[in-house]
């Protein structure tokens, strides 16, 4: 069958044949229409993420969209790969698409979307009322995470970001207050202060590097009358590393964790997609979506698309 495939570490991915998937008995055999690239998918073909396997060759992708034998339309986790003609997939790791959602959106949105859809929900437990903080917001995941936050409830969102375009944007979004992530540290850690002084309660932190540092040093600075912090990691595009003083965490009210595969089941993961899909039209979720074919997957893996999301299709 036809798929996108590394067949060496550090390759770019190819379009080429590749042997059928062979469902064994508790497998469905999914005929897939749509399959997102995103940074987890990146990352695990480049074999730099945590749940690489370091097995060559195979068909990239994680997740994707497409039809069972029956026509049931399904979003669907793929522990061989999505981008290709077919893929077998456990009955726990796909559900019916809603009706109303389209295959390219329903793609692009699932992975950017469950991200912080998990996290709120299985992390930090977002209550209705509280303040959100969302750490690097003006990426794919980061508008989502803007949305979804109202969508809950949040009384108030703060999003960061270093594109004072794309804050702007954020805040048509939802976001009632943006700081730019400058390069003074100093009036950094002077903007979040001024934030955690009038009590934030959940942080979502796609960025890690210097930003977090700086959030988490400023949060603790702001001394034991500021409210509780739940602050929740996901991903490390500014750095996978971070210089943390121990008295941070000895002088604050900072809860740390991380949201993820590992950290939470992956079933329970595929069942907060399910969720998120039968929000995306309700509550007006947006996302940017540009479908491609699977034969110009070479092409398309090396854009650079931003907030818009590179969809990989397949008649």
């Amino acid at each position: 069958m036809k798929a996108a495939i590394v067949w060496e570490a550090g390759k770019t991915p190819v379009y080429g044949e590749i042997d059928e998937p062979v469902p064994t008995a508790s497998e469905r055999l999914v005929h897939v229409s749509a399959a997102a690239i995103s940074h987890v998918v990146k990352s695990r073909a480049s074999g730099t993420h945590y749940s690489s396997t370091g097995q060559f060759p195979f068909v990239v992708g994680v997740d994707g969209v497409g039809r069972l034998e029956d026509g049931t339309r399904v979003y669907f986790v793929a522990p061989k790969g999505s981008m290709a003609e077919r893929a077998a997939v456990p009955p726990a790791l796909y559900l019916p698409l809603p009706d109303d959602l389209d295959d390219v959106t329903a793609a692009a949105i699932a992975n950017p979307g469950m991200s912080s859809w998990a996290a709120y929900s299985a992390r930090a437990q977002l209550k209705a009322g509280e303040t959100v903080l969302v750490n690097g917001a003006t990426g794919t995941s980061g508008r989502l995470a803007v949305q979804i936050a109202r969508h809950l409830g949040a009384k108030k969102v703060i999003a960061t970001g270093r594109n004072a375009k794309a804050l702007e944007e954020i805040a048509g979004l939802g976001a009632d207050v943006t700081i730019p992530l400058v390069e003074d540290e100093a009036a950094l850690e002077a903007g979040f202060k001024a934030e955690f002084a009038q009590g934030v309660d959940v942080v979502l932190d796609y960025l890690w590097g210097k930003s977090a540092e700086r959030l988490l040093v400023a949060a603790a600075k702001v001394g034991p009358e500021a409210v509780p912090i739940r602050f929740v990691q996901i991903g490390s595009i500014s750095g996978s590393d971070i210089t943390l003083p121990s008295a941070v965490l000895r002088s604050s009210a900072i809860s740390l964790m991380g949201s993820g595969v590992g950290s939470i089941p992956m079933q329970r993961l595929v069942a907060y997609v399910g969720e998120l899909f039968a929000a995306v039209i309700p509550a007006g979720l947006r996302i940017s979506a540009k479908p491609v074919p699977l034969a110009d997957v070479e092409q398309a893996w090396l854009e650079n698309d931003g907030a818009r999301r590179t969809v990989l299709t397949l008649d």
